[in-house]
């Protein structure tokens, strides 16, 4: 729930700026973690496991994290985790499908709560003051529900990834994960470097650092060891519940931000 409210806190960055400095940190602290262990985790890849590595790095990091950082500075905390609220509706219909997977008829109450809750959030963001133009709160919107569709896909698609890899830890997939995005996010430099001017002055870039390297250690190397674990110890159908807290604790550290 961290990630949400990082964009507020370094409201003056861009969220490419916020993605390449969150991920940079996941990147190196992941490198740092393997360790000696990378030979060995080498060896056990294959060409068709870095290519689901560049595809989830993409959809559930680099990509949305973007969509994310810019939905929240323009649209808010509330709109966005309302939108971002309809996660464990999507990845539960999804997941129906599968072998094994709890049939929907059992989960029917979760789901209606979780879309009446959804709903009641968004009245509320609804009815709030907004600080920007209608034209800012669409744009906010609409990178929302792109951020909703990106890590839909990741959360589907790294599920059945850890289900296949027997060999590969829920951890050492999350810290090559982490590898991965870091490179990805170096050949995102040249670009902020060239249309995003650089002005901020060196206390303003040390809380940046500090808000990257903590949201990159708890939100990333933590957040995303103890999810790979669960995606490994529950269907898809179950996992898409999960995704509910996530929303909650956005919630909770948005309005205590915002003193709302």
């Amino acid at each position: 729930g961290l990630v949400f409210l990082a964009p507020a806190l370094v409201h003056d960055f861009t969220p490419l700026q916020l993605a390449i400095g969150r991920y940079l940190a996941y990147g190196l602290l992941s490198a740092a973690l393997i360790g000696r262990n990378w030979n060995r985790l080498i060896a056990a890849m294959t060409p068709r496991e870095w290519v689901s590595l560049l595809w989830l790095s993409l959809a559930g990091n680099t990509l949305y994290y973007i969509l994310l950082a810019a939905a929240i500075q323009m649209g808010g905390i509330a709109m966005t985790s309302l939108v971002i609220g309809f996660l464990p509706i999507a990845v539960t219909i999804i997941g129906s499908r599968d072998e094994n997977a709890v049939p929907l008829r059992k989960l029917a109450p979760s789901l209606l709560l979780c879309t009446a809750g959804a709903v009641c959030i968004g009245w509320q963001a609804l009815a709030a003051p907004t600080s920007g133009s209608a034209g800012t709160q669409l744009a906010g919107l609409l990178c929302a529900v792109g951020a909703l569709l990106s890590w839909t896909a990741y959360a589907v698609s790294n599920s059945r990834c850890l289900a296949r890899l027997d060999h590969v830890s829920a951890h050492d997939w999350s810290l090559l994960t982490g590898i991965v995005t870091g490179a990805q996010v170096i050949a995102l430099i040249p670009i902020t470097l060239l249309f995003e001017p650089i002005r901020h002055t060196a206390p303003a870039w040390l809380v940046f650092a500090v808000v990257s390297i903590a949201v990159a250690f708890l939100a990333s190397i933590a957040g995303n060891a103890l999810w790979n674990r669960m995606s490994r110890l529950l269907p898809l159908t179950l996992t898409g519940q999960m995704i509910l807290f996530e929303t909650l604790f956005a919630l909770l550290y948005g309005f205590l931000w915002e003193h709302r």
